[in-house]
């Protein structure tokens, strides 16, 4: 089952499949980082941003894998989907589980890099059962994950681009699998923010014109969120936590590291 992308992202790897584009209007721009399974986490950030119908909701990838629950996750992100401007981007572990999927990677090296706790959450143990995922969520995952997004001012993509080219140049290379200590500004001037890299350290890594989102939160760390205009962060734990900081507090923060 080809990947479907976006109209203004043709790639060189996956399927170039147009999807028809969004209006978007004017709300809210929230960016939420690596979920990897971690309902608790999402559901509490949810309750936390309170996304509004007029809200741009961009999900930065790795919806699945590594955390316990990434049946919940894609279950809450399907309702998301229906109340909000939602913009779900493809990462690096949704690419694995189609792979998986399709035999065009093995399983167990699936599993080995978290994909037993994907199918664990659908009730499977040592081998997956592909027929245990609804349909709804192969729906989700192979049609409407887009490989990239951008606004006037801001770039999202899951771990990294390259900073000399046009975003439908991206290869899948830097789009899914460069870890952002890799990132430069882009020659647009846009700001980058992605996902991949986790920041072991719990805060998100606030670089010139890039941020990094992936704060572990299937580890011992959290889940974090982005609102764009207020440059203001949320942070949610499966431990039930909630914190917040400013840019500015998240700057000088991870300057001491």
């Amino acid at each position: 089952m080809p990947i479907l992308v976006s109209d203004d992202a043709p790639d060189i790897h996956t399927s170039k499949v147009r999807l028809t584009p969004r209006e978007v209007t004017c709300g809210r721009t929230l960016v939420i980082g690596d979920i990897h399974g971690c309902s608790t986490a999402l559901n509490l950030m949810l309750e936390e941003l309170s996304p509004r119908s007029d809200d741009l909701v961009v999900t930065l990838g790795d919806y699945v894998d590594r955390g316990p629950d990434t049946r919940g996750v894609l279950h809450t992100l399907l309702d998301l989907e229906k109340r909000t401007q939602l913009i779900p981007l493809l990462g690096n572990h949704e690419i694995l589980m189609l792979d998986a999927r399709n035999s065009m990677v093995d399983a167990d090296s699936w599993y080995a890099v978290g994909g037993r706790q994907t199918m664990q959450s659908y009730g499977c143990m040592d081998r997956p059962d592909w027929n245990a995922v609804p349909q709804e969520h192969w729906d989700f995952l192979s049609q409407r994950l887009r490989r990239w997004h951008a606004t006037p001012t801001h770039i999202f993509a899951h771990a990294n681009v390259n900073a000399m080219l046009p975003m439908p140049d991206q290869s899948d290379d830097w789009l899914f699998w460069r870890r952002f200590d890799d990132s430069h500004p882009h020659f647009s001037g846009k700001t980058l923010v992605c996902g991949h890299t986790a920041q072991k350290g719990g805060l998100p890594r606030v670089w010139p014109s890039r941020i990094c989102l992936d704060t572990w939160v299937y580890g011992e760390g959290w889940l974090t969120a982005y609102n764009v205009g207020a440059e203001t962060f949320v942070q949610t734990s499966q431990r039930g936590e909630v914190r917040r900081f400013s840019f500015d507090e998240v700057r000088m923060l991870t300057e001491k590291e």
